[in-house]
């Protein structure tokens, strides 16, 4: 097999029995948005691409203690496991350690091609359906109230902020859901992401009409 092939097998693995919206098949989606995105991008080295979505919530810092150097550190473990030469592996551990939308919100301290590819596709699936569906999926697992007319989204948040948040469900979506589609890196994602952000919005009408009784 191939580094492509060992690595899609270590990473279902290894995700087994994870939370269903940071599971293999979020990690499926994100390496298909990955290839469809990077191909339409000049320059991009696919293999980075590739590994980096695959690799990129092998070990995501909220399900362990909020340690963010898991998941850097796993990949690297694993690549230097298969003899990946240095140059991919460092590339690839950049985009592992550098992807997440928190990290983000002090200023983006890293960038590559690559990983404006990657990056692309994990949020594009944070949006849409399967952002929705992801988000009150979480939400349960977490025990979070599903919806709190009370308790305002919290915007501008800090990283630190961000991940100590325990706000009601539904605030997840202006505090980071419907702030993606202006923080797309790619043409493709960009378009992607327009379709996407206008089902949240409609799903969002929707709701606040049924809560109040309206339809």
């Amino acid at each position: 097999m191939n580094i492509i092939e060992c690595t899609t097998n270590f990473v279902k693995k290894t995700l087994a029995e994870a939370e269903g919206g940071h599971d293999w098949f979020h990690i499926e989606r994100v390496w298909k948005l990955a290839k469809h995105i990077g191909e339409a991008e000049n320059g991009v080295d696919m293999t980075v691409v590739e590994l980096g979505a695959l690799l990129h919530d092998i070990a995501d810092s909220k399900f362990h203690d909020g340690d963010e150097e898991v998941g850097p550190q796993t990949a690297q473990i694993w690549l230097e496991s298969q003899e990946v030469d240095e140059v991919t592996i460092d590339h690839v551990v950049n985009i592992v350690r550098y992807i997440s939308f928190k990290g983000s919100l002090e200023g983006q301290q890293w960038m590559s091609p690559e990983l404006a590819v990657v990056q692309d596709a994990d949020r594009l699936d944070g949006m849409g359906a399967i952002g929705v569906a992801r988000t009150f999926n979480y939400g349960g697992h977490k025990g979070r109230a599903l919806y709190d007319p009370a308790i305002p989204p919290k915007l501008d948040m800090t990283k630190e902020e961000y991940k100590t948040s325990d706000s009601p469900t539904l605030n997840h979506f202006d505090e980071k859901l419907l702030l993606l589609k202006d923080r797309m890196n790619t043409d493709a994602g960009r378009k992607m992401a327009a379709d996407r952000h206008q089902f949240m919005l409609s799903y969002l009408e929707q709701f606040h009409a049924e809560w109040n009784g309206e339809r």
